[in-house]
């Protein structure tokens, strides 16, 4: 089956106080967009990358291309208003009917192959692949009142991306208005009535937010 990828790249990089956006800034001596694109490039060489970022990044992106000599092929899209717009600008991008989809933060740039690999897999056979991570630390849940509740870790997972689906099911998942409850891609799936599939994560895959995680980003690099 044909694979696509979609990376979405449209945050401000607020809580980074960094000069730009947070995914344009540079771990290992470049973007972290670029690294995130090699590892699904890394995965499968021919699948179709596509890029989601703001229009009026893709002069600076093109810029950073030059700069680091980066030569894996990929598409730009517009991004939209929301992650959910963006999103669905790119899978509005995309022609065929058939295939599958890895939808993937562009901050997440230490997804390990064989996680990218196996979500292909498991949505091929089942739909959707979401990746996702045990919790370690014992949690509780706040109450209305101000208090607070033991709950069960077990019962949890924290969710990461790619979150992998069938093209012909993800694309009818998105044709639909936005709603607040639409957290992530699976959301938007399982609005459909449709079981979510979830597959083992790694532990490193981390979405890079404030400088405490880029400083955990070049300490995973050197490792």
């Amino acid at each position: 089956m044909k694979k696509f990828a979609i990376i979405v790249a449209g945050g401000s990089g607020t809580r980074m106080g960094a000069p730009m956006p947070k995914q344009y800034l540079e771990i290992g001596g470049k973007p972290i967009l670029m690294h995130t694109l090699e590892r699904f490039f890394l995965a499968d060489p021919d699948s179709e990358l596509i890029l989601v970022i703001p229009k009026n990044d893709f002069l600076l992106w093109e810029q950073l291309c030059q700069r680091h000599d980066f030569q894996i092929d990929h598409r730009l899209v517009g991004g939209g208003n929301s992650r959910f717009q963006s999103v669905k600008n790119g899978l509005g991008s995309i022609k065929e009917e058939d295939g599958l989809v890895a939808i993937h933060d562009g901050v997440r740039p230490f997804v390990e192959v064989d996680v990218i690999l196996n979500s292909y897999e498991e949505a091929a056979r089942r739909g959707s692949a979401v990746a996702v991570v045990a919790l370690k630390d014992s949690i509780r849940k706040l109450t209305d009142d101000g208090k607070s509740v033991y709950q069960e870790r077990q019962y949890f997972r924290l969710v990461q991306t790619p979150q992998t689906f069938q093209l012909k099911k993800i694309m009818k998942a998105f044709d639909v208005s936005e709603l607040h409850t639409f957290t992530d891609d699976a959301t938007v799936y399982e609005h459909q009535g449709w079981q979510v599939t979830l597959i083992a994560g790694n532990l490193e895959n981390i979405k890079i937010t404030t400088p405490e995680d880029m400083r955990y980003a070049e300490y995973l690099l050197n490792k």
